[in-house]
């Protein structure tokens, strides 16, 4: 039943009067969807509609502090807490990276912490990720009974991306690495940075590039950032593997069409089978095509 303290995780605490407004209108997830006890999944867009930074978004209630806690690559919090600071102007928020006081937990199958431990949510990407939790740092030894490579085992063979690893910040658009399909992005919300771009997506069904999960003839998965081809043509680069299977963020219809011809895809040289995750809604190369 593993529970796994996620190492790489940081934390960084915006809280104060204007706390809620402050955010909302920066991230791509509505603040009215995070609760203490729902979190939500959401990011910091440039204004091209590219990610910065995509994190987990916990609700703080009062009698903790209240303010919200963005759980996020520790690499990254430094500059995440200062990106946000360039928005503050005159709003009423405190931003802190509290990553050397917190950290970030991770379970399934396993009892959740008890709701005074921490922040605790259900992985608000998905259900079968289990639940997810900020505690003191101090308490993290006591609730882990896993290790990280099985966490991202579990991630990837569900084929739920993570900036950084899938994808390259400033690289990659919300619909790419599937933050459309993991409640990521809410699109009847007001405006945010880069909502413009990502609207724009959404409703001209323009996404052409996506992270899908890939699994690998011969059971190893190739290494992060190799060519993913057919033939002669490239259709994209992998990203994180495990247990022979692995994310790769390719063309969609540049791998229809490799299919259609009967080709193999490889990435790193070693023939994939592209798997449609679960909860995808978009359509998938190798589907039937459908007269609309």
């Amino acid at each position: 039943m593993p529970s796994v303290h996620l190492v790489d995780r940081g934390v960084v605490r915006v809280s104060g009067d204007d706390a809620k407004t402050f955010l909302d209108g920066l991230l791509t997830c509505d603040l009215d969807k995070v609760t203490p006890e729902a979190a939500r999944l959401g990011a910091l867009l440039t204004p091209q509609g590219k990610i910065l930074f995509d994190f987990v978004v916990f609700e703080a209630p009062a009698d903790m502090g209240g303010g919200y806690c963005l759980d996020v690559l520790t690499v990254h919090a430094a500059d995440l807490a200062k990106r946000l600071g360039f928005y503050k102007l005159r709003a009423k928020v405190a931003i802190e990276d509290l990553s050397g006081s917190l950290a970030v937990i991770a379970g399934w199958d396993a009892p959740r912490p008890a709701d005074d431990s921490g922040l605790v949510s259900a992985d608000p990407r998905l259900p079968d990720l289990g639940w997810r939790a900020i505690v003191a740092l101090d308490d993290a030894p006591d609730l882990a009974t896993g290790t990280a490579q099985e966490y991202h085992g579990r991630r990837i063979s569900l084929g739920v991306p993570e900036g950084g690893r899938d994808f390259l910040f400033g690289d990659a658009f919300p619909h790419e690495a599937l933050m459309d399909q993991l409640h990521g992005v809410d699109f009847d919300k007001g405006c945010y940075v880069g909502q413009e771009v990502v609207s724009r997506m959404e409703h001209r069904g323009i996404a052409r590039t996506r992270i899908v999960p890939a699994v690998y003839e011969g059971g190893f998965a190739a290494d992060i950032g190799v060519e993913v081809m057919a033939g002669e043509k490239t259709l994209g680069r992998t990203g994180t593997g495990a247990n022979g299977r692995g994310l790769v963020m390719i063309r969609l219809d540049r791998a229809a069409d490799a299919l259609a011809a009967g080709q193999t895809i490889r990435a790193g040289g070693i023939p994939i089978t592209l798997e449609k995750p679960g909860f995808a809604t978009f359509a998938f190369p190798g589907e039937p095509v459908t007269a609309g």
